[in-house]
């Protein structure tokens, strides 16, 4: 429930008592505007954009939001670029591939919601202490080419001395919902799993935790909101609305205890065990994976284009500019 301003002046206790309607009630004396919205995976590393649907943060600000998987982000930019979604969430490398594109249809970041990676590296077997050299010569079940989860693999390998060209053989070639069931199968003696599946597979007795892989990379914007440039010029006052909604639940998650946040979104994960899920939601925050506000920082960036160049995706003399990806305006004013 949002809060109501309070007037605390002795002079004006009399006008404190008359109700004043909050910014949610008067979005709902509107119709709901919908919102085709598109998620690169099914993660709890979104949960704050699940949380604004379940809490009703959405709806307050007159959003009605249709929410669809693309399992890949080159699945969810095709959505964005095709008109079959309106604002997508997926790494930012998808909009500097288009940026640096011939395609006339541009995308712009204008909002974030993680403030690194969030994909564990598991082994089949425990250790008492991991080293990243132990994965010299083995492999590795890794994630789509030129994907975010792949390049931030690859960027920690090679910060602790393993070439991730030479010295590994990375297994690039299972689609987004089959990983589970090939590393289930047999496949990869290493890999890394995004949460919930990763603490599942660990209480199962599948897999054993050993290095979160965005802890070992730092801070680096990792999954963002963004649109093109025509439905920013069109519909400012919904990206607006969106920011704004993402930003209260930014401020709830970083409040709430592991176990609320999983109360909250539950629903987006049938078949995952309460357990997995609270173990999830408690390593996300430990590691501060969640940003706890939707502004994007020039340094953020800066990291994150470092990483795409170091594996091969980007050219040095291609970066993109900040002010040319991130549209800042919307996190800024909701703050």
């Amino acid at each position: 429930m949002l809060h109501r301003r309070q007037v605390v002046q002795a002079g004006l206790a009399a006008l404190g008592a008359i109700p004043t309607a909050s910014s949610g009630a008067l979005a709902q004396q509107k119709p709901l505007v919908k919102v085709r919205y598109n998620e690169v995976v099914r993660s709890l590393l979104y949960a704050p954009a699940y949380v604004a649907m379940t809490n009703g943060y959405f709806k307050d600000a007159g959003l009605d939001v249709e929410m669809s998987t693309g399992n890949g982000g080159d699945k969810t930019m095709a959505a964005l670029l095709s008109n079959s979604a309106d604002i997508a969430l997926i790494g930012p490398e998808t909009a500097i591939y288009v940026l640096n594109s011939d395609s006339t249809t541009k995308v712009r970041i204008f909002c974030g919601l993680t403030s690194t990676d969030g994909f564990m590296l598991v082994g089949r077997d425990k250790v008492d202490k991991f080293e990243w050299s132990m994965l010299k010569g083995k492999k590795i079940l890794g994630f789509r080419p030129g994907s975010t989860p792949l390049l931030f693999l690859e960027e920690a390998m090679r910060m602790n001395g393993v070439n991730p060209d030479s010295d590994v053989t990375l297994e690039n070639n299972v689609a987004v919902p089959a990983r589970v069931g090939a590393w289930l199968a047999g496949q990869g003696q290493y890999a890394i799993f995004i949460e919930p599946d990763a603490s599942q597979l660990e209480l199962d007795g599948k897999a054993f935790f050993l290095a979160s892989v965005g802890a070992t990379v730092g801070f680096a914007d990792y999954t963002a909101f963004m649109a093109t440039d025509q439905y920013l010029k069109n519909n400012a006052a919904v990206v607006q609305n969106w920011t704004n909604a993402i930003y209260r639940a930014q401020k709830w998650t970083a409040a709430a205890s592991a176990a609320q946040i999983v109360q909250a979104i539950a629903g987006f994960f049938p078949g995952v065990t309460h357990e997995a899920l609270v173990r999830a939601a408690d390593r996300y925050q430990k590691l501060r994976i969640w940003k706890s506000s939707p502004v994007i920082e020039p340094k953020a960036i800066a990291r994150f284009e470092d990483i795409l160049v170091h594996g091969h995706v980007l050219d040095a003399n291609k970066r993109v500019k900040f002010q040319d990806l991130i549209r800042t305006d919307f996190a800024n004013k909701a703050i």
